[in-house]
């Protein structure tokens, strides 16, 4: 869906110009009529477009695209030279009825969708996104000084950004991480200023909307900051907070929107994060007209899409300022476990060193197997003997050749602890810095009281950070987390150990990068690292005006391909793809809302707008198929016909007896090491292979019967085979992890295989044998007899090998099989088959792109509301409905339904607010914690609370598993939450639970916004009782180091 026009503009003209305001129209002329504008902008929204022929509407937009010649460009996904395309609509909606139509419609929006691109620098491109019939006006220049101005002279993607500013016109600045992306931010706040409008600034998350204050305050006189914890001048000109508050405040209808010129999102990128990225989705959606936006982003390759989406959503240009270049450029290495030295595989130009790359994976093939330790801290190495451990060596090496300091990314909290240790023999700091850390960490501990100064965390980090070395986690406390990241930006800290969370926004730059492995546990599964946060992260190695080049250091061991590491290293950035989900606390506030309803959210979400925008390449797709579906013609149709169904026959059937091969009962028993394999993996057929080894894992496969789902065990087999890969120099010798279902051939033959095949020459010796054995057998070694060596005597697979032998019979007698005249004709055939399935399939997708996406599933979700009494058979709210929509921090729906039930009533201040722990904690103890009574009960009313709504889902055509939706409400806090209610200390808690400290306190203040939440809730209903009750828990929670002050503050 291409409703806008494009234009790229020349950034020759303005650099380093003068520019000025003229003509260009106030936003406080808006304002006065903004409210009535909205409204009625909403019910148009809300009405929206009717499809009543869906399929037919799909065959009319066959004929409404011409062809438009795009080719990709690495900084805007577009190519320089684009002709002009026309789509005509008329045409498009013969088959649409609009609800109401009205001038300026939504419809309106979709018409003549046309793209005009110019050339720009180099170094910046810079395009702007029209609406539709709006003619684009070039920027005008300011004349006299620009409102802020800054001691050094700024980049072009900088000025470019500025004038959109000045032009009060919107803008994404899509630029790499520390490339001074904020001097844009910091202008628009001038601007919003010089123009007495307010300006919000959103972060994605607390701790970064703290450093924002804290920076904005130096700067700017009128700063508040909104985050939940803390409201600190809530009526100033310059409003700091959480995407979360922004949303909250415009679910409420907050009356600072209306004064609201400007809105900044920083850190946009995180809208794809699966989670929280609809909160970014609702925010822009529902923000008044005439703002205007400043949104800050990491480079993404789908920057003019999403500039697409706001100049559709707002009937306003919206410019796309996109950089790749880097201040600081970076070099990138690899240290290869076993190793004494690292490899430069990518140069300070970008080039990929091949050869570099390849000589750091031999080493790593050839490395001493002592030295790649499988347990916790592999890099670590002899743990025994830190000195001689990985992170040791590199560390010192980092330290001799001056590339300090150095932030170590680890995907885990005890190994970012244990990495840290291992350096303890090491002294990064002189005496006078150790002076300067002592009196840094004592003012900052100075708000702590006695006892909570000798929690054993606060104890033991003093030691580190006087050597320099400092942890940065998520399970560390606030206060020292902050108090580290001070250490480190006045440079006190030269080796900073962190997980991932201190990439993101904090400005935090380091000389060198180093990651200590590329896999990490995403809260489903362990994976890689995307290439997107792999750039993230590595783009804190090199600080600007103070490095020639960034340090980039990539430890590696075995576990890692060869392949997916070249991928890793040479990708590029993900896109901005929408995270977009419904969830019941959206469905009921847009239900509150007079003249909205979820469909206007559903309509004008991004995922949506994505999803309809893939309609011209789908039918491009269509249309290539069609044409060579038709331009097939086979001869002797009768025979290949005949011949074809044969082989399809026996095609079915194969895949039905290789699942009774591939079953684990007959398997396993022939899996041993050494046996001869031949596997296709991911549609790639390799030679014969050798087991090494196999796993067993058990899980569950559910289906749903009846409305309910039903369980049923099932066991998988992974193995590890072997194999001869190609490379970039011609072939290595890996083990590749398969699944048992990539099996296709299992030998007879045998070889001796080792307990230890790490060394290369062992390997090398494996397939030698290999080899001999093709070449004493060139048709192939014999396979395993699956009846009389397998043992499978299943009635159902003998018939199927009757029927197979049935099949062969018929297809080596028929004429086509030994014509190699006619075999041409199959091949064709064949060929108009696939592309008939095909055909099908693409129509199928296009006729979807034209659909309203998730409206089935609002659908359900209505109707679970309606039989759960929060919302009339006409979607007027009721009293439960009020109520779960003031709750965002837990599940709404199960926490209203205790609230309603009455067990709040039977509970004391410190037992509800112990008993909500469930639905904030997201830690997981190793030992099932022990429940007291006055608690337990409580939490089985609440694990049937739950059971009843899934219930209600299932009935009402919700996918969900009952014991999975029970199980994410973990009680591994009620005990905990209930002593510090009950008065206990902080070191006293924490010594009755294995969770990090900070975890704790994470949890803790996320309990006490829940609780902030049901006291509103309980005002909008007018329970007094209830008010009362948890605004007296909230008093009992909220004392000592838990909830301390952020020393931003």
């Amino acid at each position: 869906m291409r409703a806008l026009f494009y234009y790229k503009i020349d950034t020759k003209s303005y650099i380093m110009a003068a520019y000025s305001t003229t003509g260009i129209q106030k936003t406080s002329q808006l304002e006065s009529n903004h409210q009535k504008t909205v409204q009625k902008e909403t019910k148009r929204e809300a009405d929206g477009m009717r499809v009543s022929n869906p399929t037919k509407c799909v065959e009319i937009l066959f004929d409404c695209f011409e062809e438009v010649n795009c080719s990709t460009n690495p900084s805007t996904g577009q190519n320089a030279e684009i002709q002009p395309s026309t789509v005509n609509y008329n045409k498009v909606f013969q088959s649409v009825e609009v609800a109401k139509p009205e001038e300026n419609s939504s419809r309106d929006l979709r018409r003549n969708i046309k793209v005009h691109i110019l050339k720009t620098l180099e170094s910046c491109t810079h395009e702007v996104a029209c609406p539709p019939n709006e003619q684009y006006f070039p920027l005008q220049p300011r004349y006299g000084p620009p409102l802020k101005e800054y001691p050094f002279a700024l980049d072009p993607f900088q000025n470019e950004s500025i004038v959109c500013v000045d032009n009060n016109q919107s803008v994404l600045v899509s630029a790499h991480t520390s490339a001074g992306k904020t001097v844009i931010a910091e202008y628009a706040v001038a601007k919003a200023f010089k123009n007495e409008q307010k300006i919000i600034y959103t972060t994605p998350i607390k701790a970064l909307s703290n450093q924002k204050y804290r920076e904005f305050s130096e700067q700017f006189e009128d700063v508040g900051l909104v985050t939940g914890d803390v409201t600190l001048n809530p009526e100033a000109s310059c409003l700091i907070m959480t995407t979360e508050i922004l949303r909250s405040m415009l679910y409420r209808g907050s009356e600072i929107m209306r004064e609201v010129g400007w809105v900044i999102f920083d850190e946009i990128h995180y809208m794809r994060d699966s989670e929280r990225g609809v909160v970014w989705e609702e925010s822009i959606i529902l923000l008044p007209h005439n703002v205007r936006f400043v949104f800050l982003s990491a480079t993404i390759p789908n920057a003019r899409q999403f500039a697409e989406w706001i100049a559709y959503l707002y009937k306003q240009p919206c410019h796309v300022v996109y950089t790749d270049y880097r201040p600081t450029p970076l070099q990138y290495y690899l240290f290869a476990a076993g190793a004494n030295g690292i490899h430069m595989v990518v140069d300070d130009k970008g080039a990929f060193h091949e050869d570099n790359f390849s000589t750091a994976m031999a080493t790593l093939q050839n490395a001493n197997p002592r030295v790649k330790d499988k347990k916790r801290g592999r890099q670590g190495g002899n743990i025994k003997d830190p000195s001689q451990s990985g992170i040791f060596k590199v560390v010192k090496m980092i330290m001799e050749r001056g590339f300090a300091p150095v932030i170590v990314f680890s995907f885990s909290k005890k190994d970012c602890e244990l990495y840290a240790m291992q350096l303890t023999k090491m002294d990064f700091n002189t005496p006078a810095e150790k002076r300067c850390v002592q009196l840094v960490f004592d003012n900052a501990m100075d708000v702590l009281s006695d006892e909570d100064k000798k929690l054993p965390q606060v104890q033991n980090m003093l030691p580190l950070l006087l050597r320099g070395i400092g942890i940065h986690h998520g399970g560390l406390l606030p206060i020292l987390k902050e108090n580290i990241e001070i250490l480190f930006g006045e440079g006190l800290i030269k080796a900073l150990f962190a997980t991932e969370t201190f990439a993101m926004g904090l400005n935090m730059p380091a000389r060198t990068v180093l990651f200590t492995g590329i896999n990490k546990f995403d809260g489903n599964q362990r994976r890689l690292i995307s290439s997107a946060e792999y750039i993230q992260m590595s783009g804190r190695a090199g600080r600007r005006g103070l490095d020639d080049q960034g340090i980039v250091i990539l430890m590696v061991d075995e576990a890692i391909s060869p392949a997916s590491l070249r991928d890793l290293m040479k990708g590029s950035a993900d896109p901005i793809n929408s995270a977009f989900h419904l969830t019941y606390n959206m469905i009921l506030n847009l239900m509150r809302i007079e003249e909205m309803n979820p469909e206007f959210m559903l309509k004008r979400s991004f995922y949506q707008f994505q999803y309809q925008s893939h309609f011209p390449s789908l039918q491009e797709d269509y249309q290539k198929k069609k044409d060579e579906f038709d331009a097939i013609e086979v001869k002797n149709l009768d025979l290949v016909t005949t011949y074809y169904g044969i082989r399809k026959e026996l095609d079915l059937l194969s895949k039905d007896y290789k699942a009774f091969i591939n079953k684990p009962e007959y398997l396993i028993p022939f899996m041993q090491p050494g046996r001869l394999v031949k596997i296709v993996h991911e549609n790639v057929h390799y030679n014969w292979g050798l087991v090494v080894n196999f796993k067993k894992h058990f899980t569950a496969k559910s289906t749903i019967i009846d409305g309910r789902i039903i369980s049923e065990p099932s066991t998988t087999i992974q193995l590890r085979v072997l194999l001869i890969l190609p490379s970039g120099n011609g072939a290595t010798l890996e083990v590749l992890p398969v699944e048992s279902q990539d099996i296709i051939h299992l030998s007879e033959a045998r070889v001796h295989c080792p307990d230890d095949i790490k060394p290369l020459p062992v390997r090398k010796a494996l397939m030698r044998a290999v080899k001999e054995i093709e070449r004493r057998f060139p048709e192939g070694p014999s396979i395993l007899d699956p009846v009389e060596s397998m043992g499978i005597k299943e009635p159902e697979f003998l018939i199927i090998i009757k029927k197979i032998k049935l099949l062969e019979s018929k297809l080596f007698a028929h004429p086509l099989h030994n014509s190699n005249g006619m075999y041409a004709d199959y091949n064709k055939y064949h060929k108009k088959m696939t592309l008939e399935v095909a055909l099908h399939e693409a129509a199928e997708k296009i006729a979807a792109s034209k659909i309203l996406q998730k409206l089935d599933e609002l659908k359900a979700r209505k109707q679970v509301l309606k039989r759960l009494g929060y919302c009339s058979a006409k979607d007027v709210i009721q009293l439960k409905g009020r109520v779960a929509c003031e709750l965002s921090c837990g599940d709404e729906l199960v926490i209203t339904e205790v609230f309603f039930n009455g067990i709040f009533n039977r509970l004391t201040p410190q037992q509800a607010t112990a008993f909500l722990s469930c639905f904030v904690c997201d830690e997981r103890s190793k030992k099932n914690p022990k429940i007291s009574e006055e608690l337990s009960g409580p939490l089985r009313d609440l694990q049937e609370s739950a059971r009843l709504i899934a219930k209600a889902s299932l009935e009402s055509g919700l996918p969900i598993d009952e014991d999975e939706y029970v199980n994410q409400f973990k009680p591994h806090l009620m005990e905990v939450v209930l002593s510090w209610c009950n008065g206990a200390s902080f070191a006293e808690i924490c010594n009755t639970s294995e969770i990090f400290e900070g975890s704790i306190v994470r949890c803790m203040r996320r309990l006490e916004e829940l609780l902030r939440q049901l006291v509103q809730a309980s005002k909008t209903i007018g329970n007094v009782k209830m008010e009362t009750k948890f605004t007296e828990a909230i008093k009992i929670m909220k004392r000592d180091i838990v909830f301390s002050s952020s020393l931003y503050l």
